[in-house]
């Protein structure tokens, strides 16, 4: 059953790829390997730009969310119970189980009243308001397994919180930020509802582009641009696998030669 649950997902996948080096204009008529489509995508004008609108807009959506999202975890798991926490909770986590539509529409009717123009500001806005919400999830989860004694022995020896949280914090949760920064870019990246009611005329998304563009009918370069997709996430992926390993090897070696030493 497993086997079958992955054949289910990834075979749409594989034939995706397969397809998009195919010389024919029909999508499922296999008519000899090319690369064509790929020059073909290069050269539309649209769909770059687009890429490039969804890349920038991602690019500053991870950073943003991972910087608040981190903000917002230090203050539910490292402060005192105060008046309010727990509906602080329920508001960084609200946009997990709200639906698209509702958060779109909102986000809309407030730019509205508000008399701001739509563009890539309000996307950017609009994204972090639910990809903080995800990464926030990620990265208190790591603060609530990190063993505080160690944050507390620091500060024993004199270090205040900011130099304990920069010292000591940080480079621990480091693995945490890296995946909700990745989720969070490609959470931003992929969306379609959101963006479509905070976007303006001038500020066309990619997924936006790829919608349109499908329900004039399915393009070759459609898959093609799919297939780069699925190869620069897979190379991020691995390229932040390999960084958490690495400093997960390298933190249960110190912590070896401190056993050893002590």
């Amino acid at each position: 059953m497993l086997g079958l649950g992955f054949v289910f997902l990834y075979a749409p996948i594989l034939s995706l790829i397969v397809y998009s080096f195919n010389a024919s204009k029909l999508v499922t008529v296999w008519a000899g390997f090319s690369l064509k489509w790929y020059g073909e995508l290069f050269a539309d004008a649209g769909i770059m730009e687009a890429a490039w609108v969804s890349i920038r807009i991602a690019f500053y959506t991870a950073t943003t969310s991972v910087v608040l999202a981190t903000v917002a975890s230090m203050v539910m798991t490292r402060f005192r119970p105060f008046r309010g926490k727990t509906l602080l909770g329920a508001l960084i986590t609200a946009p997990l189980v709200m639906p698209e539509v509702i958060t779109g529409l909102s986000i809309l009717l407030l730019f509205v009243a508000m008399g701001v123009d739509r563009g890539m500001m309000t996307i950017w806005i609009a994204h972090v308001t639910f990809c903080m919400a995800f990464v926030a999830v990620v990265v208190s989860s790591r603060l609530g397994e990190l063993d505080k004694s160690i944050e507390e022995a620091a500060m024993d020896l004199g270090a205040n919180r900011v130099k304990v949280f920069f010292l000591i914090t940080l480079p621990i949760i480091m693995p945490a930020l890296v995946s909700g920064w990745l989720l969070a870019f490609t959470l931003s990246i992929d969306d379609l509802v959101v963006a479509s009611f905070a976007s303006g005329p001038s500020s066309t998304t990619l997924p936006m582009k790829v919608f349109s563009s499908v329900r004039l009918g399915l393009s070759p370069k459609i898959n093609a641009l799919a297939t780069l997709m699925i190869l620069t996430v897979s190379v991020a992926a691995t390229v932040a696998w390999w960084l958490m390993a690495r400093d997960e090897k390298r933190r249960q070696l110190d912590m070896q030669m401190a056993l050893q030493q002590g």
